[in-house]
């Protein structure tokens, strides 16, 4: 099932919007502000946003301007009452895909929502090398390299690293990480996921690369570079 998320601050409009999404067979999330949905893209990337502009903490422009600078390709429909046409361009600019113009009918936001999903790239079509810096990870080959040097990797190892590379410049929590890599059979007090960053440490920076994975205080772990 694909998961939409609904980023209005207007309750009626997401209400409605969340009830026809559902009954089209999409799996709906929503947030009333632009910081509430950051938080839930921070626990899950969605299939597709719906991203009003004129929302408090931050409006629109800046959501959709920190999802593409964070590197995520996920498609973004923005909702909007203002109809100008410098709006529709800056929200284009900024890396929206569609605009859709308040009010608006059910059945045409459906069809675009339709239309966005259809444009993603099929799995077969998709990279199968993952690249970050001068950090490669070939998915059919189970190889790692960096500036040109292979790194051994045990398959949980090529695990995380996949998952960093997958979410590039996002903080991952260690509940999320854990869940992900190792599932629900682990003792919350364990550090075995402590130990396997250091591993991971270790072998991408053997010969003398700087730190691609951080330490975010408190939060957990992204890859991002040195500092």
């Amino acid at each position: 099932m694909e998961t939409v998320l609904v980023i209005d601050d207007d309750e009626k409009i997401t209400s409605l919007v969340r009830r026809s999404l559902a009954f089209a067979g999409y799996q709906v999330r929503t947030a009333a502000d632009g910081e509430a949905g950051l938080n839930l893209l921070m626990e899950e990337t969605p299939d597709l946003i719906i991203l009003d502009v004129m929302m408090p903490k931050l409006d629109g422009w800046e959501v959709v301007r920190r999802i593409r600078e964070a590197g995520l390709s996920v498609p973004v429909l923005m909702l909007t009452a203002r109809d100008d046409v410098s709006d529709r361009v800056r929200g284009l600019d900024l890396g929206a895909d569609d605009y859709l113009v308040k009010p608006f009918a059910l059945d045409e936001l459906l069809a675009r929502v339709r239309a966005l999903l259809r444009r993603r790239p099929d799995a077969a079509d998709r990279p199968r090398k993952l690249t970050f810096q001068d950090l490669v990870l070939d998915l059919d080959a189970r190889e790692a390299c960096r500036a040109g040097r292979r790194i051994e990797l045990t398959a949980k190892e090529f695990e995380l690293l996949q998952l960093f590379m997958e979410n590039p410049r996002r903080v991952l929590s260690r509940d999320q990480i854990m869940q992900k890599i190792w599932g629900y059979d682990y003792s919350g007090e364990s550090n075995v996921l402590e130990v396997y960053v250091a591993m991971l440490r270790q072998k991408t920076e053997e010969h003398g690369g700087s730190r691609l994975i951080q330490t975010v205080r408190g939060l957990g772990y992204v890859l991002r570079g040195d500092q």
